[in-house]
């Protein structure tokens, strides 16, 4: 099973808290943002990498900026988020 990436796992914690916050299920988020909700909850699990555009409607469905959508990645250490470099055998 492939790894998660913390980034994406901190924003949908961020995105999920904002939800609950508001007290709107997925499906109401998802309406009002004009998203599916499988890719809502594709991105709250940290399985889906949403764009940009998907950012501003989520950050306009939950009356939010978007700053205030990824102000959990602030405590996130990115280097270790950073793929290695990988050492390539000499032929």
């Amino acid at each position: 099973m492939k790894k998660k990436n913390p980034v994406l796992v901190a924003f949908g914690n961020s995105i999920r808290k904002l939800r609950a916050k508001k007290k709107l299920s997925q499906r109401a988020l998802a309406e009002r943002s004009g998203l599916d909700t499988s890719y809502l909850s594709g991105i709250e699990r940290g399985v889906r990498n949403p764009s940009l555009k998907s950012l501003e409607t989520l950050a306009k469905g939950l009356g939010c900026s978007i700053s205030e959508t990824c102000k959990d990645l602030d405590k996130l250490d990115l280097a270790k988020s950073l793929p290695r470099k990988v050492k390539r055998k000499k032929p």
